[in-house]
């Protein structure tokens, strides 16, 4: 993007992007970091249940649904770089919570932090970067790479706390990963926040005019609603199967030995590797709205496949090919995301954007909730059961998002 490419500093759109591009690279890493200790910590140390480890999940998403409105709401009407910053503070808190905790509600208590923190991060940096960009058209691409350096920061992050975690220990590295997400709020404080005016009048009042017109936008357009289906189908399956996978590889043999968390680590540097490979294939046409159905359609049927396969994977080699199919889509899901975000963003208006981002989120973490509770249901009798439960939703997701391709022809 030639944006990325001018350092002349009559060009503040390129700083600006650099900017935030570079900052997401940051917070990817310490939270993919963070979770591949955490996943590993939270089975081998604190020894939850796969029902225990579902429900961890639900409890974070009720605190997000909970918070997600409020927090957009704040965004649109105060500030974006305001939200970033508690976003940063809750969820760094959390983080360092749950490296010093191993009881159930404790760590609960600890996600129910880091859920907060997603909240007021939910759609807030979307909006900030793309009212402050000033070029509309540029938005797309701009955040198509921020998705492809997430995954290098993550890679980034797994190596170098994933290295802290294997020479000092999982709590300590989960801890350290706590305090850097604290210290970037700094980093956010400073980001400029020219293009934003605050709404006048009663802040109540004026978030209840904000509201309204997103889920008017929202609920009038027929393909919008159709992805929100599609994405709490995704999200509910995709995060059950997270909080299980670690457990069923360690149940395989797969990481057998004193330091299993250099084994994921590797496998976590493979499927960022998919992801990103992936996301660069489709980056320079993702103004394309067909193109985006299109990605995300063959990321949810491949990983439905990879579910099936992870389901009843007789060993660790299975298994993890499993894994691998299911990148797309599943956890991490980085270009189903990735392409749903600027797929909705492009339908946004700049006033209510942050809170029609929270709308969607809301289905994620109402996905999350009840389809997560659904599965950890099947996961106390049969994990076996449980991802297959995912393989089917995300099946009937891409079919909901190609319904919307369909509409236009």
């Amino acid at each position: 993007m030639s944006m990325f490419s001018r350092r002349d500093p009559a060009h503040p759109s390129a700083a600006l992007a650099r900017a935030f591009v570079r900052w997401s690279f940051l917070r990817s890493a310490l939270w993919r970091g963070y979770w591949l200790l955490a996943g590993v910590y939270l089975v081998v140390v604190a020894g939850l249940s796969a029902s225990q480890l579902v429900l961890v999940g639900a409890v974070q998403s009720a605190t997000v649904f909970a918070a997600e409105l409020p927090a957009g709401l704040l965004a649109d009407t105060r500030s974006r770089r305001t939200s970033l910053v508690i976003a940063h503070v809750a969820t760094g808190a959390g983080m360092v919570m749950a490296g010093l905790v191993t009881s159930f509600p404790a760590l609960a208590a600890s996600q129910a932090l880091c859920g907060l923190g997603w909240a007021f991060a939910s759609g807030a940096d979307v909006a900030w970067i793309s009212d402050e960009l000033g070029e509309p058209d540029a938005v797309p691409r701009v955040l198509a790479v921020r998705a492809r350096w997430d995954l290098i920061g993550a890679a980034v992050g797994l190596l170098g706390l994933g290295g802290v975690g294997a020479a000092a220990g999982l709590s300590a590295g989960i801890v350290t990963s706590g305090v850097l997400m604290i210290g970037l709020a700094g980093v956010v404080g400073r980001f400029p926040e020219r293009r934003f005016v605050p709404v006048d009048g009663r802040r109540a009042r004026a978030g209840w005019r904000v509201l309204r017109r997103a889920v008017v936008l929202a609920a009038g357009d027929r393909d919008i609603r159709l992805v929100a289906a599609a994405w709490l189908l995704i999200n509910g399956s995709a995060d059950a199967y997270g909080r299980l996978v670690d457990q069923r590889l360690l149940g395989l043999g797969f990481g057998e030995g004193e330091r299993p968390i250099v084994w994921f680590t590797a496998l976590g540097l493979v499927l960022l590797a998919v992801g990103a490979l992936t996301l660069r294939a489709v980056e320079a046409r993702v103004h394309d709205d067909a193109v985006a159905v299109r990605a995300i359609v063959a990321a949810c049927l491949v990983a439905a496949l990879g579910l099936v396969v992870f389901a009843v994977a007789p060993d660790p080699r299975f298994a993890i090919a499993g894994v691998v199919l299911a990148t797309g889509a599943a956890h991490p899901g980085s270009v189903v995301r990735a392409m749903t975000e600027i797929w909705v963003n492009r339908r946004t208006a700049s006033d209510v954007r942050t809170t029609t981002h929270s709308l969607l989120s809301l289905t994620e973490q109402t996905g999350e909730v009840l389809v997560g509770a659904s599965l950890a249901v099947l996961a106390a009798g049969s994990p076996t059961w449980s991802f297959a439960g995912c393989a089917v939703l995300v099946a009937i997701a891409a079919m909901l998002v190609a319904a919307t391709g369909r509409r236009r022809r």
